[in-house]
């Protein structure tokens, strides 16, 4: 059946080849650029001539942009960070040539890499991601960053994982720590929802212990100790930006 690759993009010359190289055979790419000033567009217009500028309302409305240009019965959205190795390409192509009746969409293992090594340990893996789904039967949340997928049917299960470059180095964790606590303290403002100091370093200190201890990330070594600490300050940091949110806020209602 038709496929339409989705995928949104702002700088990300160092990884978008390969994501578009690895659903190179599909039948159509729908890419939505927020303003690239590298070398994406242009990557991007290698393999596709659907290459569209729009500005960035937030990861959900923006993926959603691209969805409504797609034309195929399925549609596969890919974050420019994750590609398919050979295994998934595989069985996606098996999937869509079978055509399961009664299956509306289906869910992905993802293999996520921190600092250079794939982690299996502390929530990363198998890490199911909903990504191939009937066009029509699913749309993504509008939730500005951590959106998910809604569908309107049944989910089936795929068992070869694509792959996520999640963070290259040190310099990258830091800027998405800086990045995701405060979209993360906007969407919690939005909700209504209040932070504190305590709140912070009570919520910080669970992300550090679910992710080392409970989710088993002390097994994939000094890596698995470093993503601990890094999702922690995520969460330390939404707390504690949320607070100031919700002073300002307070103090413009007075």
């Amino acid at each position: 059946m038709p496929l339409s690759v989705i995928a949104i993009t702002k700088n990300e010359a160092a990884m978008i080849r390969r994501c578009l190289s690895s659903v190179s055979w599909a039948d159509e790419i729908i890419v939505v650029d927020s303003g690239s000033t590298d070398d994406t567009v242009a990557i991007c217009r290698e393999f596709t001539p659907h290459v569209i500028s729009a500005e960035w309302p937030g990861f959900g409305p923006q993926k959603n942009r691209a969805l409504d240009l797609a034309t195929g019965t399925w549609v596969l959205a890919l974050d420019a960070d994750e590609y398919l190795p050979i295994p998934a390409q595989t069985e996606i192509q098996r999937v869509l040539a079978a055509e399961e009746k009664g299956v509306d969409a289906y869910r992905i293992p993802r293999l996520s890499s921190y600092c250079g090594r794939f982690m299996g340990h502390g929530g990363w893996y198998p890490d199911y991601v909903i990504r191939l789904f009937r066009r029509g039967r699913a749309r993504f949340s509008d939730d500005i960053v951590h959106e998910r997928l809604v569908v309107q049917g049944t989910v089936g299960t795929l068992s070869s994982p694509l792959h996520h470059e999640t963070y290259r180095d040190l310099e990258e964790v830091l800027h998405k720590i800086d990045s995701y606590s405060t979209a993360g303290a906007a969407m919690a403002a939005k909700k209504g929802r209040r932070g504190s100091l305590p709140k912070a370093l009570m919520h910080g200190v669970w992300a550090f212990v679910r992710t080392y201890f409970v989710q088993l990330g002390l097994l994939d070594g000094p890596e698995g100790l470093m993503l601990a600490i890094s999702n922690a300050e995520v969460t330390y940091y939404k707390y504690l930006k949320l607070r100031l949110l919700t002073q300002t806020r307070d103090g413009h209602e007075s």
